[in-house]
């Protein structure tokens, strides 16, 4: 399977816009359409492109990391989605293999990479730790439920 990591820009906005998710799942993330525009000062949208976009993912590196880790040469990854008509084909999983190198490429400071995931959204907690991220054992407040937070050495 063959997908590529990339900037979002303005040939991918019409397919993000049109991104979908069960409310089950909605209720963990934020969808293209729903995000700031323009985003904050430091975060970053990383698109997943097949042949069209297929999932979304903020990258922060801003003052919002601090409350993650300890780490100076961190980044925050958020807003995880694949748009669900995409969902089971291994592109999630595949998205989470290429991080490191495209983090390595564009944020060459970087050493670490922490995200927060709710303790109910197993599915996505056992997704994170398939491919190597560890759970640090901090939890903080979230605005559905407490999160874990987990890190990726980079």
């Amino acid at each position: 399977m063959k997908i590529t990591l990339e900037y979002r820009n303005d040939t991918h906005q019409s397919i993000l816009d049109t991104f979908a998710l069960p409310t089950d799942q909605e209720k963990y993330t934020t969808l293209p359409k729903d995000m700031d525009d323009p985003l904050p000062d430091g975060v970053h949208p990383i698109v997943i492109v097949t042949s069209k976009p297929v999932g979304m993912f903020l990258l922060h590196d801003n003052e919002r990391v601090i409350s993650y880790t300890t780490e100076s040469n961190a980044l925050l990854f958020s807003a995880f989605a694949i748009n669900y008509e995409d969902q089971g084909k291994g592109y999630a999983k595949a998205a989470l293999q290429a991080l490191p190198q495209f983090v390595k490429q564009h944020f060459p400071h970087i050493r670490e990479i922490v995200l927060s995931v709710n303790l109910k959204n197993e599915a996505a907690f056992c997704l994170y730790m398939s491919v190597g991220w560890s759970d640090t054992g901090r939890r903080i407040g979230g605005p559905i439920g407490e999160q874990r937070i987990l890190s990726l050495t980079i």
